[in-house]
């Protein structure tokens, strides 16, 4: 069990129920980046928790965004304040049933931060294995909501499923959650609709109004390069987080000295080619505003320079301070083109530099 603290506050990670802090307000979900129809499905256990902490500093909530009423918590019940509980599996249960290592948008760690931004205070891990698969929707209910995580309340996507074969809908869980008179809360499923432009124009004709945001989605666009899209099922931009390691060294020989970043080997990885990028030093901020540092990043082979692995390379702007070591946030924000091989170091020399004009005036239009 982990305790990850940052900026002041925690999330507490259990890898399993019985780990967990107790009693629970629940979201019940994949949750793999974190997108916003998934922070819709975790809002109403957020609401239930700010609402209680309100009451006890004698403020009165000013608006109820919640389609149900909030009712004033009895503060001398003998009953212990619900932690606002993100529940998910690991491994991704799809990789259980084939056996293949699955990229994620939002590898634990990432997960943890997103988690711990939106006001969650607790993670907890469900191992997936045959015991946990086997499970009916009857059993899952008692042994692990009502047992092991104390539940209070539950929130769930309408198109949410459980237990063995996933033979339980949001509706089954909403009747048997009833028995132990524990409500659940079904969230509709927040659709491309809900993002739309003011003007209602898509900036990608190939969806449409009525796609649902979902996880799939946001990793089709990202395979296909689509970053303003993605950036808007996320709700925020795509980010790649790594450490700075040594690499080849070859840039700064052409005048564009980069960062080479490892990754979690579990997260996924936008198509491959040339990124207009906003990126964060981690360590790096002088004041309580972070400072974003404008750059172009490389995804792929390295072709030109006969690369055998899959690299990703960052390239700042207005920057010449050592890197290795130090933690890149990187926001992916345009890109630019795909990756390709260059005759020369000095037909790459110059492609990037074209590359880091393109992004500047992205930047300077856009951002």
């Amino acid at each position: 069990m982990l305790n990850l603290s940052q900026n002041g506050s925690s999330v507490w990670v259990a890898a399993a129920a019985e780990l967990a802090l107790t009693p629970t307000a629940v979201a019940l979900g994949k949750f793999d980046g974190v997108h916003l129809g998934h922070q819709r499905v975790i809002q109403p256990i957020l609401q239930s928790a700010i609402a209680e902490q309100r009451w006890r500093n004698g403020e009165t909530p000013e608006v109820n965004l919640s389609p149900h009423p909030v009712t004033a918590p009895n503060l001398n019940s003998p009953q212990k304040r619900a932690y606002s509980t993100v529940v998910t599996f690991h491994p991704h249960p799809q990789e259980f049933f084939t056996g293949q290592p699955r990229a994620l948008l939002t590898p634990l760690d990432e997960k943890v931060e997103l988690l711990r931004s939106l006001g969650v205070e607790q993670l907890v891990l469900l191992p997936f294995d045959k015991e946990l698969s086997a499970l009916s929707p009857e059993e899952f209910v008692e042994k692990i909501l009502v047992k092991q995580l104390q539940c209070q309340k539950i929130s769930v996507g309408q198109d949410f499923c459980f237990g063995k074969k996933r033979e339980g809908t949001a509706q089954d869980l909403q009747s048997l959650a009833a028995k132990y008179n524990i409500p659940v809360t079904i969230v509709p499923i927040k659709t491309y609709t809900d993002e739309l432009p003011p003007d209602g124009h898509s900036l990608d004709p190939e969806l449409t109004a009525d796609d649902r945001i979902s996880t799939s989605l946001i990793r089709q666009t990202l395979e296909a390069g689509d970053i303003p899209q993605s950036n808007i099922l996320l709700g925020r931009p795509y980010t790649l987080t790594g450490v700075v390691i040594p690499g080849q060294k070859l840039g700064r020989t052409i005048g564009f000295p980069t960062a080479n970043l490892q990754l979690p080997e579990d997260k996924f990885l936008p198509r491959s080619g040339v990124y207009a990028v906003q990126v964060l030093v981690r360590g790096e901020a002088t004041s309580t505003t972070p400072t974003m540092i404008q750059g172009v990043m490389n995804i792929g082979n390295r072709p030109t320079v006969n690369g055998t692995h899959r690299a990703v390379e960052v390239h700042l702007f207005n920057w010449s301070s050592d890197l290795y070591g130090k933690t890149l946030i990187v926001q992916l924000v345009r890109f630019l083109r795909p990756e390709q091989k260059f005759s020369s170091l000095e037909a790459l020399r110059s492609q990037i530099q074209q590359d880091c004009a393109v992004a500047r005036e992205i930047f300077r239009t856009e951002c």
